[in-house]
């Protein structure tokens, strides 16, 4: 969920008083994001953003700020330096969709088996379709490997790497959003075989020629007049530049462009399709794209096609972010005024500042006062209801990456004063935001309007549902639960480390004091065996953080992993399948006569731990032999 910047309402009586909309010029615009943006770029660490804004028809404010280019002092030029929309490029693929879709070429509601050459295996009784995919509700599972790749040169045709990497379906179709990636580009891949041309060329000729968007381009590499127009990508202004993002599913994100070309983009969405003289999609066909299609729950927001709702200020916004390792952005359209907004960052920096940006805007020329609302009378015991932990519908659920899910856990708790707190939902402060029940398990932030919903799904496990329609969360069951977890994970590591580390400690002890293991050869070898195990076991467990580390850059997850991961898996197996010599040593160790009473609980204790990292292994995934992830 967005994060609402507190420290944000300093500004506005530092620069200008709140204005109205009919106040809104480009001179107002101007001094305002003038005064607020460099400073939040430099207290960021971010080397440049572009800012467009149009307003009924027209470019109302167009500027870039920072460098494009550090190093030489390039400065960021709306007109002239291509930023990575990441996912905003999803946008474009949906207004192709529905080209098709006007055209009779393309059903929303047929299977999308019928547009490919290979098949999508059937599941729940239900087929996927187009409207799934543009709603975020097909029920793929979350896909990484080869999101991001290094070179160029190992892009693999969009056929190619769909029937590769094709996501096992964990919710049946329409029922349960979770954004997906593989999904848009399995939307792109059946533009191509509809149209007869490759996608790129398609939205080529299709959209940006005729909106006259002569430096927006989906090819990688860029073709060679716009290379030099390219925005350099950083993780911190302050550290050298990197190099050009590749992104494998190109349809979900690959696109390149400036302020000025996705502003017109933004026009023809916002006049029904029309820009100018060109019409790249039929009014009646914009509207229904921008109109809502699926929600949650009817309070939140919702889905259009391709478009989610961000209603904010008491108006309905409709837009897309996007996120590349490097770049960060947003597009903000707002048709009951004509209004579109669109900020991107070259740079990762210490955080985002694009919704910084976008709710100061609106708070300034659409100000907003917060309803008041009556006390819920059953405040409390809803907090106590819905406390709890919560997984994202956006996840792996039956791959290696699985355990991902524990580092997004997200746990719901009550506060004294009967609202609710999120680990996941805080200020950049650090500090915890509040919510205040304000309608039957519907939580309004205080002093924010961030919404938080809750509801059951046909089984009765609580589902809740943020300002993002394309993801909720799920209520855990109980082998999900993150402090389970982490205390059987925790737990069992500490004692096969303190067995690993005893074993030297102890020989050095004894060969201090002259003194030996009185234990029969059998005896010996079972005891250096169960050390062995745990060597094993906490080879396995390090190799895994190892790898989880390297996960910062998506780049690395590719086949080129796979050698790796294979070796991981294997020392897994092993560790996994020696752990019944543990097992065998505890049945020893009690009912050997004599045996002292604090080496069987010892020996209980290293059965113990070996049976927990076990069930974690398995409980996680982390040993499904296939390598799609």
């Amino acid at each position: 969920m967005r994060k609402r910047i507190a420290f944000l309402a300093l500004f506005q009586p530092v620069f200008l008083p709140a204005q109205t909309p009919d106040r809104m010029t480009a001179p107002d615009i101007e001094a305002f994001l003038d005064g607020l943006t460099p400073i939040e770029l430099h207290r960021q660490d971010i080397a440049g953003a572009v800012i467009a804004i149009v307003k009924d028809g027209k470019v109302l404010f167009a500027k870039g700020y920072g460098y494009a280019d550090v190093e030489k002092r390039k400065p960021v030029l709306p007109d002239g330096t291509l930023f990575r929309p990441g996912s905003i490029s999803k946008l474009f693929t949906w207004t192709a969709v529905m080209q098709l879709m006007e055209q009779g070429k393309l059903d929303l509601d047929r299977d999308v088996n019928e547009y490919l050459d290979f098949r999508i295996p059937a599941a729940y009784a239900r087929p996927i379709t187009l409207r799934n995919i543009m709603t975020h509700t097909p029920g793929f599972e979350e896909s990484f490997k080869e999101l991001f790749i290094r070179d160029v040169k190992d892009l693999k045709p969009l056929n190619e790497y769909l029937k590769e990497r094709l996501p096992q379906r964990i919710f049946p179709p329409g029922t349960t959003p979770a954004y997906s990636n593989y999904a848009t580009a399995l939307a792109g891949e059946i533009v191509q075989r509809v149209s007869g041309v490759p996608f790129e060329v398609y939205i080529e000729e299709h959209i940006l020629k005729p909106l006259g968007m002569a430096h927006t381009t989906f090819r990688q590499p860029l073709p060679e007049p716009l290379k030099p127009f390219m925005s350099s990508g950083y993780i911190l202004g302050s550290q050298p530049a990197k190099l050009f993002e590749v992104v494998q599913p190109w349809p979900a994100g690959s696109c390149s462009t400036t302020g000025l070309d996705v502003a017109r983009f933004m026009i023809a969405h916002l006049q029904d399709g029309r820009y100018e003289g060109a019409q790249i999609l039929r009014p009646e066909t914009a509207r229904l794209m921008h109109s809502r299609q699926y929600a949650t729950d009817p309070r939140l927001n919702g889905m259009a096609l391709g478009f989610y709702e961000e209603t904010r200020n008491e108006h309905r916004i409709i837009g897309h972010g996007g996120d590349t390792i490097y770049f960060h952005s947003d597009l903000h359209l707002m048709p009951d005024r004509g209004l579109g907004f669109f900020y991107s960052q070259n740079s990762a920096g210490k955080g985002a500042i694009r919704s910084a940006v976008w709710e100061a805007f609106l708070d300034r020329y659409f100000p907003y006062r917060e309803p008041e609302a009556n006390a819920v009378a059953t405040a409390k015991e809803d907090a106590r209801l819905v406390s709890g932990h919560y997984i994202t519908s956006r996840r792996s659920e039956t791959n290696l990456l699985t355990a991902g899910t524990l580092a997004g856990e997200l746990t719901v708790y009550p506060n004294r004063d009967g609202t609710i707190s999120g680990s996941l939902f805080r200020d950049l402060n650090g500090q915890p935001r509040r919510f205040r029940e304000v309608g039957p398990l519907l939580f309004r932030e205080v002093d924010g309007q961030s919404l938080l919903a809750f509801h059951r799904d046909a089984a009765g496990r609580l589902i809740l549902g943020i300002g993002y329609p394309f993801m909720v969360f799920q209520r855990t069951y109980w082998h999900q639960d993150l402090v389970l977890n982490l205390a059987i994970l925790g737990v069992s590591l500490a004692v096969l480390a303190l067995v690993v580390i005893a074993w030297p400690l102890g020989a050095l002890v004894r060969w201090h004091y002259g003194r030996k293991l009185s234990l029969s050869p059998a005896e010996r070898r079972l005891w250096i065996l169960v050390r062995l195990v745990c060597i094993v076991d906490l080879v396995f467990a390090a190799s895994w953080l190892v790898l989880a580390s390297a996960f910062d850059d998506p780049t690395i997850l590719s086949s080129r992993l796979d050698p790796w991961q294979r070796l991981i898996q294997s020392i897994g197996w092993l560790a996994a399948t020696a752990a019944v010599i543990p097992l065998y040593n505890v049945l020893k160790s009690w009912t050997a006569a004599g045996r002292w009473w604090f080496s069987k609980i010892a020996d209980s204790a290293v059965a113990l731990a070996c049976a927990g990292l076990v069930w974690f292994i398995f409980n996680w995934n982390m040993l499904h032999w296939s390598l799609n992830y």
